[in-house]
């Protein structure tokens, strides 16, 4: 049975995988036809063609590796400023600009001359590229907003002063998770006659707003009495006790150890729920948190390589491929240790994570990238902005072409990261146990 959850949550998640790529896709065919745009291709995945159909001028697909996809807008690369498709001055890097716009004319008929993507405005070329990664965004902001305002964020936990759960003894922290033993001094939660579900009201008359304020009077208490009033079944239940004094780390990120009051009970913790403004602060967040990943990546993708060969252990928090991200839904689905609903959210989270991280991915300014394109028709607004406020002829569009040896630079460089990723997500993959 766990093979065959294993097998359902990988093919769920491959499946919101194409599905979000095709809607990336569709996203920039939808605009460069609105705006008058000829696009000849849409394609799901790369390689050889496994099916495809003529609908109009376009042909709709898949090809056989579906890592990624891509619609064929005509007019991507201008001629050179002279009118020009080819160049006698062949070398190397001229040659690949030479072929490439030569390549794009091809698909260039009698009667599209007028539908040419680099004639497009400026803004038309920047909603084009920037609606395919919008569409990413807008997926992920779906699904978190879903699930933050029934489930709530399993990222953004919140601590209630309700007891979770309480102690028999108190263990010293080092040896944390064994059983009491005899010479084990019992808990005070316990001595106290603390329930499960009990939510503290006081504590010494002081009235408890929140987890954190509880704990920091109970570490304050050392030894002393404890007075305690909890709501017990709708009934408000008055217990004493004394507190003891251990060794306990002062925070979850200082693990240093002081002596401090003890109680002995384990708290209520729930994902935070919220609503369209917690949601947008949330991705306001990981925009932040995702822009120092994208510029790490590099380097972590080296302590990938470095992990695949055995010279250091592969970073849980690290990147990983959609062969991974397969890995963990298929592990997550057969899980024992996970009910459905956290099962369903886990794997929604991590599909909406994806189309996060894809969408702000492809908004990196350099091509072949979406923001390489949009940067370029930015690039284009200013230029024809700042000449016509110097009342200067119209410099024209930009001519990307000529940074085709830089993309495919690009190109090779994030190829390189993709196959390291992929091969470390197979030798030293990433599991929900580590």
């Amino acid at each position: 049975m766990s093979v065959l959850f294993y097998t359902l949550g990988v093919l769920v998640f491959a499946a919101a995988i194409v599905i979000s790529i095709g809607l990336h896709e569709a996203g920039h065919m939808f605009w460069a036809k609105r705006f008058g745009g000829k696009v000849t291709q849409f394609f799901v995945g790369f390689g050889k063609t496994v099916w495809s159909k003529r609908i109009g001028e376009t042909e709709y697909g898949f090809k056989a590796i579906p890592l990624g996809g891509f619609v064929k807008i005509i007019g991507m690369l201008p001629p050179d400023r002279n009118g020009h498709l080819r160049q006698s001055n062949t070398g190397m890097f001229t040659q690949l600009v030479s072929d490439a716009r030569a390549a794009e004319w091809e698909l260039v008929g009698d009667t599209d001359h007028d539908r040419l993507f680099y004639k497009m405005s400026w803004w038309k070329k920047a909603i084009v590229m920037a609606a395919g990664p919008l569409v990413n965004i807008a997926i992920a902001f779906v699904i978190f907003g879903a699930l933050f305002a029934t489930y709530g964020n399993i990222g953004d936990p919140r601590t209630l002063p309700e007891v979770a759960g309480v102690s028999k003894c108190v263990v010293p922290y080092s040896e944390s998770g064994r059983a009491c033993t005899e010479d084990d001094p019992v808990s005070p939660a316990a001595k106290a006659g603390l329930e499960n579900g009990d939510k503290f009201v006081s504590f010494n008359g002081t009235r408890i707003e929140d987890w954190a304020q509880l704990s920091s009077l109970i570490r304050g208490n050392n030894n002393g009495e404890a007075e305690i009033v909890v709501s017990r079944d709708g009934e408000l239940v008055t217990l004493h006790t004394n507190t003891l004094v251990t060794a306990r780390p002062k925070s979850a990120e200082d693990t240093t150890q002081s002596q401090v009051g003890f109680l002995g009970v384990n708290p209520v913790v729930e994902p935070t729920t919220g609503g369209l403004g917690y949601t947008v602060g949330q991705m306001g967040e990981m925009t932040l948190n995702t822009v120092e990943s994208l510029a790490s990546l590099p380097s972590k993708v080296f302590d990938v390589g470095q992990a695949i060969v055995g010279m250091e252990e592969r970073d849980p928090e690290g990147p990983m491929s959609v062969v991974g991200g397969g890995r963990i839904a298929g592990e997550t689905a057969a899980s024992e240790a996970f009910p459905f609903q956290e099962k369903a959210v886990f794997l929604l989270m991590l599909i909406a994570g994806f189309n996060f991280f894809i969408g702000m991915f492809n908004f990196v300014p350099l091509l072949p990238l979406d923001g390489g394109h949009i940067a370029g028709a930015l690039w284009e607004a200013l230029r024809r902005g700042w000449a016509k406020l110097r009342r200067r002829p119209d410099p024209g569009y930009v001519d990307v072409a000529k940074l085709l040896p830089v993309a495919y630079v690009v190109a090779g460089a994030f190829l390189v990261m993709s196959v390291v990723l992929i091969v470390g997500d197979f030798v030293v993959p990433i599991s929900i146990n580590s």
